[in-house]
């Protein structure tokens, strides 16, 4: 396993080899007060880019199922004394209970949607982030486009943009927001696509 720049452990490989925090982040036009999960945090790079340059009076939590990479973020919010950073071990399709309802106004997935679609628990996983989003909250995912190609997880994993839009839409939520010119440059193009789902009918 290669460890990230930031010391910090990760089941798989770590997002910030190859794409830009910042360029992620901006996709979100932060204000600073937000409370936001960085769903998937793995080893954290986005977690903390969000805590030392976007969020100032708001809240950061990192979740991951992999207990090395929450501990990690635990002894990063001890040794800088992080008061806004929140490290919560669940996974996310199962639910996590001391999370309450409407808590977010921000979900933030990297490189982590296409997981659920390899262990068939997207709806299980779209049903808890809808159940924790505020009414005029945001869920962002940015992942692998649909193609065939040697980097990345398998074609077969993938979800293009139509399929998520199908899926959420099954729940409520409706797409708001498409990027699909972001991420690595590779020969077929930018590698990935950033998308926007909201709650219907909610002013």
């Amino acid at each position: 396993m290669m460890i990230p720049k930031n010391g910090h452990r990760a089941h798989g490989f770590s997002s910030d080899f190859f794409l830009d925090s910042n360029e992620i982040i901006d996709e979100l036009d932060l204000n600073g007060s937000e409370i936001i999960m960085d769903a998937g945090c793995g080893d954290g790079h986005i977690a903390i880019k969000l805590l030392d340059e976007y969020i100032d009076s708001g809240t950061v939590y990192a979740v991951d199922v992999y207990d090395a990479s929450i501990e990690d973020m635990e002894k990063y919010k001890l040794e800088n004394s992080v008061d806004n950073l929140i490290n919560i071990e669940a996974d996310i399709t199962q639910g996590i209970s001391e999370i309450d309802d409407g808590t977010f106004d921000v979900i933030l997935t990297v490189n982590v949607f296409h997981g659920f679609n390899a262990s068939r628990k997207i709806d299980e996983a779209i049903s808890e982030f809808a159940r924790l989003i505020k009414n005029d909250g945001r869920i962002a995912i940015m992942d692998y486009k649909k193609w065939d190609v040697p980097k990345g997880p398998p074609t077969q994993v993938r979800n293009s943009p139509v399929e998520l839009e199908e899926y959420f839409s099954n729940h409520g939520l409706k797409m708001t927001y498409l990027n699909e010119e972001i991420g690595e440059d590779i020969p077929e193009g930018k590698s990935h696509y950033f998308v926007v789902f909201e709650k219907e009918n909610i002013k």
